[in-house]
């Protein structure tokens, strides 16, 4: 059921981006429709801007605006360049806590032509291990059609 959901939002994004060079524009459009169709609690990228990551278009309540490289979910899948699924934040080192709602948690990194991470997409949950692997797939599939 999920992953079907997952391929319809695939769809739906690639086509809804297509064409579109302004990534701002892009970003917003792609946590509002990741957001209304999977019911996160907050969906939302952060953008890499020299030597940090700070807040770019999301949905739900605020957020951190500005987060070091290597730091908390977001900062550690930018170092890494990797997905970092984490089933309860509690238990993750150095968790940023931008609210305490926050219960466990996907970051995808957004990379461009050039392989260089210019985004984090972060997804949180009031839930525990919300994410699994269908997540990750196509959340993955996703901030790839983003360039």
């Amino acid at each position: 059921m999920k992953a079907q959901r997952y391929q319809t939002l695939v769809n739906q994004i690639a086509s809804l981006i297509e064409g579109e060079s302004d990534l701002i524009a892009v970003m917003s459009n792609v946590a509002a429709a990741i957001h209304q169709e999977m019911h996160f609690w907050w969906t939302g990228f952060y953008r890499v801007v020299e030597n940090e990551l700070l807040l770019g278009p999301f949905q739900g309540p605020v957020a951190c605006m500005h987060i070091p490289f290597g730091r908390g979910v977001c900062g550690t899948a930018w170092q890494r360049q990797e997905t970092v699924v984490v089933p309860d934040v509690e238990q993750f080192p150095g968790h940023i806590a931008c609210s305490s709602a926050s219960r466990s948690e996907i970051v995808v990194p957004v990379f461009n032509r050039e392989g260089t991470v210019i985004a984090v997409l972060d997804i949180d949950s009031e839930k525990l291990a919300t994410f699994d692997e269908v997540d990750r797939q196509y959340l993955e599939q996703i901030c790839q059609l983003i360039k």
